[in-house]
């Protein structure tokens, strides 16, 4: 009787412990999710002192053919950090050109996922913008990238990198793309991005 009662206190004790760790993860679970991000990206037209949705992004291939694309959308990341998330919405248009700008190619294409995100902290906009249309929370500097689906069946990566005023040195202000085997790698001056977030 002695042992099946020592017994029956050991498993009590395990069930004791296994339930307060199950509450504790219930307790921390609605804090972690509070600090999931709602971002929307944006490439944007800049024209101080007004920035607006509908702009145009670029970048070339090694061979110098090019990519340019429009396009917005939303996603939902965790805390800010990398990490992945499917509440990832949006799209928009490509047109790829080879490097004499003879042979284009366009369509449109949608985002099926995000890849990652980072944030970087401590920027805002610069003073000469005093319009921001888009006004769909803080503006926000940093990279993401997305899992898209093209219209013509290929598929690849956008990359969305805002570099906001103090500007970081090791960031640029753009696009670049994969689509399939083509790597867009180099992102040309002149496309401007924004994100906001809720």
């Amino acid at each position: 009787m002695r042992s099946v009662f020592v017994g029956n206190t050991v498993v009590r004790r395990g069930l004791i412990l296994v339930t307060g760790a199950l509450l504790l993860v219930g307790v921390k679970a609605p804090s972690a999710f509070a600090q999931a991000e709602h971002v929307r990206w944006d490439l944007v037209i800049f024209a101080p002192p007004t920035v607006s949705a509908g702009g145009t992004a670029a970048a070339a291939a090694q061979d110098n053919s090019t990519i340019a694309m429009t396009g917005s959308g939303t996603f939902v990341a965790p805390g800010g950090g990398p990490g992945s998330n499917a509440s990832a919405t949006g799209g928009g248009t490509w047109t790829t050109c080879n490097a004499a700008a003879t042979v284009c190619t366009s369509g449109t294409y949608v985002v099926t996922g995000l890849v990652r995100w980072d944030l970087e902290p401590g920027k805002s906009l610069p003073p000469v913008i005093t319009n921001d249309t888009i006004d769909d929370g803080a503006p926000a500097a940093g990279l993401v990238e997305l899992r898209i689906a093209y219209s013509d069946g290929s598929n690849g990566i956008l990359e969305v990198s805002c570099n906001l005023p103090p500007g970081n040195p090791q960031m640029f202000e753009g696009i670049t793309a994969t689509k399939d085997v083509v790597d867009y790698w180099r992102h040309i001056v002149g496309g401007v991005t924004l994100f906001h977030i809720r």
